[in-house]
């Protein structure tokens, strides 16, 4: 048997520990080389679905763009119309105050009628009566 110098015995240390070293380094490096897979397959299914996602986008922003012209389309054909009601809308509106003014003289009128009835004593009907025929009798010394 021969004598294993220090160098030699170095020499062998260090080749086991880079041994044991690359055994080590081996599940890591099959780890890490499965993790880029499962990144690269995340970063394909994520480019797919941002693909999909704009071409969606792009549709939605068409039918968006048309629904907007529709909308403009109706909107100008109300505002014609709307023009077309107005004069009708003015009318309604004189005529509600038309309707207004014929009630306030209404109220007036039966204001001064209770007033004159409570005031007289015979009673609006016989002044009414009484003033008719006075109108006759003027009218037939006047024939």
């Amino acid at each position: 048997m021969e004598n294993i110098s220090y160098g030699e015995v170095a020499g062998l240390i260090a080749a086991v520990a880079l041994l044991v070293l690359i055994l080590f380094t081996i599940p890591v490096l099959i780890h890490a080389a499965k993790a880029a897979k499962q990144a690269n397959q995340t970063i394909k299914a994520a480019n797919e679905s941002l693909e999909q996602i704009s071409k969606d986008v792009d549709v939605l922003a068409h039918q968006t763009s048309d629904l907007l012209d529709k909308t403009n389309v109706l909107l100008a054909d109300v505002n014609v119309k709307m023009e077309t009601l107005d004069p009708f809308v003015k009318a309604a509106a004189d005529l509600g105050e038309s309707v207004s003014d014929v009630n306030a003289s209404s109220r007036k009128m039966a204001k001064r009628v209770s007033n004159f009835h409570l005031n007289s004593g015979n009673g609006f009907v016989s002044s009414a009566l009484s003033s008719m025929f006075a109108r006759r009798k003027r009218r037939k010394g006047k024939e």
